[in-house]
C-alpha cells in the first residue's frame, strides 16, 4: 500500500502544479504534452482525480501506515 500512497501523492503534486499553472498563466501542461483534450490527457485527469479521492478518503490510514514505518526504521 505504501507504494500506491507514493504514486497517488506524486500524481496529486503533478495535478496541483498543472492547475496552478492553469490558474496563474493559463497554461495546461498535461494537454500541451499530450495534444489537447484527448484520451491520454483525459486518462491523466481521471487518474489524478481518483488519487485525490483515494487520499481524501484514506488519509488517516495513510498517516498510520507511514507512522508505523518510520517507527520501525
Amino acid at each position: 500500500m505504501k507504494t500506491f500512497d507514493v504514486i497517488a501523492a506524486v500524481l496529486l503534486v503533478i495535478g496541483g502544479l498543472n492547475w496552478g499553472l492553469v490558474g496563474l498563466l493559463d497554461i495546461d501542461v498535461v494537454s500541451a504534452l499530450l495534444g489537447g483534450l484527448n484520451g491520454a490527457s483525459r486518462a491523466v485527469y481521471i487518474a489524478v482525480g481518483l488519487c485525490a479521492l483515494y487520499q481524501g478518503l484514506t488519509w488517516k490510514a495513510i498517516q498510520r501506515r507511514w507512522a508505523l514505518a518510520s517507527a520501525r526504521a
